[in-house]
């Protein structure tokens, strides 16, 4: 038994549902998807689908499965377009989204680095405050900021995002420090209209904190709330990816060090590893290589003196 080929027909039964779907997308006849789907099961001994006359379903063998086969396979698919990669330099067209705050702040000046690096390649870049459907509007890449991903997607670490519980001077002057988590709940917060807009998760002493949080402006985009927060219109919860140099020049100043907000991962997000681009890859290790898991941005904010 071709044990590849068996796990990426059960894989493609399980994403299209049908045998005859699965058959058509894999370009084989319906009894062939029948005996690998068998051929596969006997090899793992235990049955990995419900079968009815209506509709396919996973076992909980199949659960537990289903995401070992498509490791395996990705590693396959690595393995032979790394092989198969051209020694050609990159070109083409890589359709790239991001949210607005991270495209301005950190990506543009990467894409024009990358650019520089490949005049082949160019780069159509979508800066939105909202999640993208990949295939749909026909994007190569996301960049993405999460703690929950898209199953169906396949996704590269870049990085992490923290956030700084920050406010102006003028705001301190006026109203003064708060003193606890709690007291957030009665402060004037400025809020992202997507992300942590009724509640602010912390950190403190290894144990989760949520706090419910209101105010009197809210903004679907992450720069405009740091215009507000500069003006001392109210407390905010911003990405150091944006704080960190009004952190470091004492435009803002953090509130709070002993409660610290929840991170959350930055990732490069795509649709396929199947025929990827050389340019696409080339990207992809680009930014990997670029972005560390410490974020430069946290570093200069970390030797900041006491």
């Amino acid at each position: 038994m071709d044990r590849l080929t068996a796990m990426r027909v059960f894989v493609t039964l399980v994403d299209c549902g049908t045998q005859s779907a699965t058959a058509d997308k894999l370009d084989l006849s319906r009894p062939v998807v029948s005996r690998y789907l068998a051929e596969l099961e006997e090899w793992v001994g235990a049955r990995l689908m419900h079968r009815t006359t209506r509709k396919l379903s996973l076992t909980n063998a199949g659960n537990e499965t289903l995401p070992r086969c498509r490791q395996m396979l990705e590693l396959a698919d690595d393995m032979l377009a790394a092989v198969a990669m051209p020694e050609d330099a990159p070109q083409g067209l890589l359709r790239i989204t991001a949210s607005n705050s991270f495209g301005q702040a950190q990506l543009m000046q990467a894409m024009t680095e990358y650019v520089q690096r490949y005049p082949g390649v160019s780069i159509d870049m979508l800066l939105l405050d909202r999640a993208v459907n990949l295939i749909e509007e026909r994007i190569d890449l996301a960049i993405r900021i999460s703690n929950d991903l898209d199953p169906n997607l396949i996704a590269r670490r870049l990085s992490v995002c923290r956030s700084a519980l920050c406010a102006s001077p003028a705001y301190l002057q006026a109203h003064g420090a708060p003193r606890s988590v709690a007291e957030l709940a009665h402060r004037n917060c400025l809020t992202h209209a997507y992300y942590g807009k009724s509640l602010w998760h912390f950190e403190m002493a290894s144990e989760p904190v949520t706090v419910a949080v209101s105010g009197n402006l809210s903004a679907n985009d992450t720069l405009s709330i740091v215009q507000a927060t500069l003006a001392g219109a109210g407390i905010a919860l911003l990405p150091t990816y944006l704080a960190a140099p009004l952190l470091e020049t004492g435009q803002l100043q953090t509130l709070l060090p002993t409660a610290t907000p929840r991170e959350m991962n930055i990732y490069a997000v795509y649709a396929s590893r199947k025929h990827m681009s050389t340019a696409l890859r080339s990207l992809l290790d680009f930014l990997a290589a670029r972005f560390s898991p410490e974020p430069d941005w946290d570093k200069r904010q970390a030797k900041r003196p006491a």
